[in-house]
Parts: structure tokens; C-alpha cells; sequence
């Protein structure tokens, strides 16, 4: 199917109005494996909504559903089956109420031709239904295989490559087997990441986790090891999906602290170092 990016480049999507609740942020928290241990009270305020606090990267959940209108886009007519997730990049302006009223708009602000693959990249803000004030940006850079040739910019390089050093940090993340199952209460359906006979016919043995529950995972793992447990540190966290990540597995995440950035990689301990998350950063406040 062709691309037009003359039409497609700067088009709308509407994204409406939405909402979130303690007890959303709670159910995110749990769906990236926050809560172990259950009374650990750094992971309380995870978990519970005495001192409830807002893990940055929810801040995916409320616009993950803009991705579906990308179906309307004049100029970008594809096979959502060919759809890939490459990188996601969400820059944090307040910090994350536990409960809100947002609105949101976007829109395709970058579109690439890779030769055998088209890279859209799908801005969305985010704003306070009540105040106005700009929340987040959420970038979502899709890659859909098949649909390059249409001519154009090829897109930046990968940036955020970790230093030749060892890390300052690195911790171990075990995720429970039904990880994949709680995350995708959080609004991701894809049967994908729950049915084992859809899971085998995308090549996989097994369901997967989802990619932005690894960004979450990884985010939080930041957050705990390198900023004491303070989300309003974080201003803005990007990151590339290498590989994928299986419930049950432990991920090995490592950190460098490199000026205002915290540069980070995951890996499986199970797979012999498999990539699952390269060339992130967060960016602090």
C-alpha cells in the first residue's frame, strides 16, 4: 500500500477526553511488577493509596487507544498486522496526578522511508481537562514493515548508547508468570501477550510481554536504584524495544549516570543477555 507522506506528514488524529483513577495507576503499578515485597513500604506507595505516588511512564496508558487512528490518516493506508512498536520517548511536564481529567490531540509529526519499512512517528499531548495545563508528550515511533520506497529522510541515528565503562548500577528484575496478564488490564488487549496459539503464529512459543510494560519495568527500576523512589525526577524517558521479554523471566538492567541523563540497557538473564530495552535514557528534572 503506498505512502503519501505529502498528505500523511502533520495530519491530526483525534485522541478525545479520558480519565484515571487511583485505583488505574494502582493496577499499572501491579502490571510492571511493583508490590513485591507486598509490605515493603517503598512499594506500598506503588500499591497502595495511603502515599500513592505516579510512576512516570503511565504516563503511555491514557493515549495508547490514539494509536488505532492511524486507520484514518489520509496517505498512510498499511497492514496493521506489520505494525511494529520500534522506540517510545514520553516527556513528563507535571508530575502525574493519581486521579485526572485529560484531553488529548495528535498527530504524525515524523515520517521516515527505512528501504523496506516506513517509520512513523505519532506525537500526542496530553492535557489537564480542568486547568489546561500540558501534562505529556507521548512520541510513538512505529515502524511498518513493507510500506518503504516512498522516498524521503531515511531518520536520526539511535542515540542514548551507553559509555564504555561499567555501569554505575545494575539490579535484577524478576517479572511473575501472569505479568503480561495484569498488564493488559491496563488497556492493551492483544491476544499476543495472553493466547499461546495466537502467540504461536507471530513466531513466538510462548505469549510475550508487552513492550511498554518492559518500558514500564525499566522505568521503575530507574526510578528505585538511582533516584531514591522520587518520580518527580524524571523529565523525560525514551527508549528502544531490541527484543521482547517473556513472563516469568529476570531482567538484568544496567545504568550510567552521565550528566543530567541516566542512561540504561535491559537485558534477560535467561536468554544469554538477549536485548529487551536499548538506547534509553531518562532525563531528569
Amino acid at each position: 500500500m503506498p505512502i503519501d507522506p505529502e498528505k500523511a506528514l502533520g495530519a491530526e488524529i483525534s485522541s478525545g477526553s479520558g480519565a484515571w483513577t487511583q485505583d488505574q495507576v494502582i493496577l499499572y503499578h501491579l502490571g510492571v511488577g511493583a508490590g513485591v515485597p507486598a509490605t515493603d513500604p517503598s512499594e506500598l506507595e506503588y500499591t497502595y493509596e495511603k502515599n500513592l505516588k505516579v510512576l512516570p511512564s503511565f504516563g503511555v496508558i491514557p493515549v495508547f487507544g490514539a494509536l488505532g487512528g492511524l486507520a484514518n490518516v489520509p496517505g498512510l493506508q498499511f497492514n496493521f498486522a506489520m505494525l511494529l512498536h520500534g522506540e517510545q520517548d514520553l516527556e513528563i511536564k507535571k508530575t502525574l496526578p493519581t486521579n485526572a481529567k485529560v484531553k488529548s490531540s495528535g498527530k504524525v509529526a515524523g515520517l521516515y522511508d527505512k528501504g523496506k519499512a516506513a517509520l512513523v512517528v505519532l506525537e500526542v499531548e496530553t492535557s489537564d481537562e480542568e486547568s489546561g495545563d500540558l501534562l505529556f508528550v507521548n512520541r510513538f515511533s512505529l515502524f511498518l514493515r513493507g510500506e518503504g520506497g516512498f522516498g524521503g529522510e531515511s531518520g536520526p541515528k539511535a542515540g542514548n548508547k551507553p559509555p564504555e565503562r561499567e555501569p554505575d548500577k545494575v539490579v535484577e528484575v524478576k517479572t511473575l508468570p501472569q505479568q503480561a496478564l495484569l498488564y493488559r488490564l491496563s488497556g492493551d488487549k492483544n491476544p499476543l501477550h495472553a493466547d499461546p496459539e495466537f502467540a504461536k503464529l507471530g513466531g513466538f512459543d510462548t505469549p510475550i510481554i508487552h513492550g511498554l510494560c518492559s518500558y514500564g519495568v525499566v522505568c521503575k527500576a530507574v526510578v528505585d536504584n538511582m533516584l531514591g523512589g522520587d518520580t518527580t525526577k524524571v523529565g523525560r524517558y525514551q527508549a528502544r524495544f531490541a527484543g521482547v521479554g517473556y513472563p516469568g523471566e529476570t531482567y538484568v538492567i544496567s545504568m550510567w549516570k552521565e550528566g543530567d541523563k541516566i542512561l540504561v540497557a535491559a537485558n534477560s538473564k535467561d536468554r544469554d543477555g538477549a536485548p529487551i530495552i536499548s538506547n534509553a535514557a531518562v532525563t531528569l528534572r
